[in-house]
């Protein structure tokens, strides 16, 4: 049996709904917050359970039986994300599951200058010392967050960045059919695993694509920290948003995102989606 975390959300939802395509809703049960948000998987035969991290209590219930447990990590910046892991992860020790997934993050790492990559270093931690059998899904840096870190340049014409470096800008819904295909392989994929786009173009050169793909120049510029952090607060993005993005930015140019791997084509079966894909698609305008 599999079992699935944050299927009410878009990556392990996706995940679960490839799985339902060629396997039985009687072996998959999806873990969800608040059960009622999940109905659209009851429908369909699956088992709901009621999960939340933030409870520990209530997770060796919700874990039980589970050949393989997919967790997915949190996505709140201003949550303890390490301490919400290691109770998910000792839930699933105490509920004897038989291999532990995680959504981690190409660029997990104790020294990245991103919060998310040092908590997602610190949850791959947690599961090595486990005991259990582990998987770390090293996903690239979700494209789609193109739309908000390349700023408005539809308007403006211009990419604007506090520092600029390579980042495998990866499809979320191409990391989420990867999933199930690694779910499927029964444990043929151990430790960390990286699963990303096929190239790692920098700030500077999805600017170039977005020339392309808009049909018009779009210009590029790397400015000081301080000067593009008041430009956030001053646009009205709280400081602490601010500052955690920015992050994202120096690791970026730190190569914490740059390198690329061939697995994630290879679990599809096809090339994954590429940033012109993404700068082109409707909801990138």
């Amino acid at each position: 049996m599999i079992v699935i975390t944050g299927a009410t959300g878009a990556l392990n939802g996706a995940t679960a709904d490839h799985l339902l395509e060629t396997g039985s809703a009687s072996d998959l049960v999806v873990v969800a917050r608040d059960p009622a948000a999940a109905q659209r998987f009851a429908d369909r035969g699956v088992e709901v359970r009621r999960g939340d991290y933030a409870d520990p209590g209530s997770l060796a219930a919700a874990f039980a039986g589970a050949d393989q447990l997919l967790l997915v990590s949190t996505s709140d910046p201003a949550a303890d994300a390490v301490a919400l892991h290691g109770a998910a992860v000792a839930a699933a020790v105490d509920a004897g599951v038989g291999r532990i997934l995680y959504t981690s993050h190409q660029g997990a790492a104790a020294d990245t200058p991103f919060g998310p990559g040092r908590d997602h270093a610190a949850t791959e931690r947690l599961l090595a010392e486990s005991g259990v059998p582990w998987t770390a899904l090293r996903n690239g840096f979700y494209a789609h967050s193109l739309a908000w870190l390349t700023g408005p340049w539809q308007q403006t014409g211009e990419i604007v960045v506090p520092a600029d470096g390579p980042v495998s800008w990866t499809s979320r819904a191409d990391a989420a059919e990867a999933a199930a295909a690694i779910l499927r392989s029964e444990g043929a994929y151990d430790g960390p695993i990286t699963l990303t786009a096929p190239s790692a173009p920098t700030f500077e050169e999805v600017a170039a694509v977005a020339s392309e793909v808009g049909g018009r120049p779009i210009g590029f510029r790397v400015v000081d920290a301080d000067e593009w952090l008041a430009a956030q607060v001053a646009a009205g993005r709280p400081e602490f948003v601010a500052r955690f993005t920015l992050g994202m930015y120096r690791a970026a140019a730190g190569g914490f995102f740059a390198g690329t791997d061939p697995l994630l084509g290879q679990l599809l079966g096809r090339a994954p989606r590429s940033v012109r894909d993404e700068l082109a698609s409707p909801e990138a305008h």
